[in-house]
């Protein structure tokens, strides 16, 4: 046959994982054997189509389609298209005969150095049963691939993409095990934040995420949607444990690192499930960090906030919108209304000898309960002894009945007893760990009561507004005339208050509550 009367052809190459294009010569092998049987069959190969990392189940492939639109171009009919084997063209009997349909229609004839295709009913027979067999090998290696996934995440081995704040590293012993990363710091302070109710909502978190630099964004929207955060405050992995329900794997212990403690995540999980908080204002900004906590001494309903155009400037204002209100849009000037709240913060500052008693005060009772740590693993693994047998007893009754209804109760019953021994051998291991020195575990804290005023100062908002929260507990009332109204602080202010007035009595420390329940509590003179 001479050049002229050769036939024209095109060769179609694809592989189903990323893997397979970076580390192995899948494609380029495909391209060499198709261009071999080119050779024999006297073909003129004209173009090359792949399809890198595609499956062999999908139809609607890149490469694909730019091959069908070229077949249709040609107007020597019939285009020959190669491929190296049937499992390169589709990997499924459907999407087998639906691509065989389509280049057919295109004006293309397919064929192989594998197989001969051919119409006749036999042909026709074998083709069918190859594609089906194909099917059969890539569903059975599908199985395979889950079935070793799902044995490796029993054995406390986490098997999904790493979550942000982990990645996966080989280490001795483990294989691919997750590993903190640059990020973990960043997710710990979110997941602890949102926990204590420092971030008091979704919108909070995803503010402060979106504020990091370093934490990844969405491709096109450059933002972190608020949909990613929810996820991030559900995943048990970020407090050690695995949770696959497909697989019926449920808070499997982890080899991993947690970034929180199983505690944290729990009262993340009854944030998230209990009422719901008013949405976190977005026109909070550095100009106004009061903005949406002061409230109007008259209605009692938040003020807002605004700059007004003078003549060479813009001057900032505090003022109540509330229509009806006697003060309503009387504005109050910025830098007076700041300089009185400054001057409310100091006002908190306790004296150097109150400071030092409360210090002694709390630091006696940090040693006290170091002292009775072992005792307390006692008591805890007595509750946990007290849990397993209720356990037992629970999956007795499952096995006993035929009611759907309690079957499916004494499961919820099992899962919370099991979430709750989660939670005690926790303590257990925290009970068996050295804690810091008093000093070292509140330095912070103790840096805070000693002078609050000293956060609002430093002029970052997010410390701002983690001020209001942890020294108020209400928002502050503010009469135009009187200034502030008498404020009601937090606990640990209200404690300092009632040290200085000599109005205190010590708690005796009981069984395992936390540290929270040993304070010194304000009473009334007798």
């Amino acid at each position: 046959m001479s050049k002229q009367q050769r036939l024209i052809a095109v060769t179609y190459c694809r592989v189903s994982s990323v893997r397979q294009v970076k580390e192995g010569s899948g494609l380029t092998s495909q391209a060499i054997r198709c261009s071999e049987y080119a050779k024999y069959k006297n073909y003129e190969v004209i173009h090359v189509f792949q399809d890198e990392g595609i499956s062999g189940s999908l139809i609607e492939r890149p490469g694909m389609q730019e091959m069908l639109n070229f077949i249709r171009k040609q107007k020597e009919k019939p285009c020959i298209v190669l491929i190296d084997d049937i499992s390169r063209l589709a990997r499924g009997l459907a999407a087998h005969i639906e691509l065989r349909t389509a280049i057919s229609a295109a004006g293309g004839k397919l064929e192989s150095p594998s197989i001969e295709f051919g119409e006749d009913s036999d042909s026709v027979l074998v083709e069918n049963l190859l594609a089906s067999v194909s099917q059969h090998s890539r569903q059975k290696n599908a199985e395979q691939v889950s079935h070793r996934m799902r044995a490796r995440a029993l054995n406390g081995y986490c098997v999904t993409p790493p979550v942000p704040g982990y990645q996966y590293k080989k280490v001795a012993g483990h294989g691919k095990l997750l590993v903190r990363d640059e990020l973990a710091n960043i997710v710990q302070t979110a997941l602890e934040s949102f926990a204590s109710g420092r971030f008091q909502t979704l919108a909070e978190v995803t503010r402060y995420l979106n504020s990091q630099p370093t934490f990844p964004k969405g491709k096109s929207s450059k933002v972190v949607h608020p949909q990613r955060v929810a996820d991030m405050l559900r995943r048990p992995i970020y407090a050690g444990y695995l949770n696959y329900p497909t697989w019926n794997i449920n808070m499997i212990l982890g080899h991993h690192e947690p970034i929180i403690s199983y505690e944290t995540f729990k009262k993340i999980q009854e944030r998230l499930d209990g009422k719901a908080k008013v949405p976190a204002r977005k026109d909070i900004s550095h100009a106004f960090p009061l903005r949406g906590f002061i409230v109007c001494a008259c209605c009692q309903k938040a003020m807002t906030a605004c700059f007004s155009q003078g003549r060479s400037r813009k001057y900032p204002y505090y003022f109540c919108a509330t229509k009806g209100c006697s003060s309503y849009k009387r504005t109050i000037a910025r830098e007076k209304i700041e300089s009185e709240f400054e001057n409310l913060l100091k006002q908190l500052k306790p004296s150097k000898n109150l400071f030092n008693l409360a210090h002694a005060i709390f630091k006696d009772l940090w040693e006290e309960r170091m002292i009775n740590r072992h005792g307390e693993i006692h008591v805890i693994k007595n509750h946990v002894l007290k849990i397993e047998n209720q356990i037992m007893k629970m999956v007795d009754r499952v096995v006993e009945t035929d009611s759907p209804t309690l079957v499916a109760t004494y499961e919820d019953r099992i899962r919370n007893l099991e979430d709750q021994k989660i939670t005690l051998k926790e303590k257990i291991a925290q009970c068996g760990t050295a804690l810091p020195d008093f000093d070292t575990a509140f330095h912070t804290a103790f840096d805070f009561l000693e002078n609050p005023y000293k956060m609002w100062a430093s002029g970052q908002l997010e410390h701002q507004r983690s001020l209001l929260k942890l020294t108020f507990t209400d928002n502050l009332a503010y009469d135009r005339n009187s200034g502030f109204r008498t404020a009601k602080t937090t606990l640990p202010f209200a404690v300092l208050n009632g040290i200085s007035k000599g109005n205190y009595g010590m708690v005796e420390l009981s069984g395992i509550e936390p540290l929270t329940s040993t304070l010194p509590v304000s009473r009334s003179p007798s």
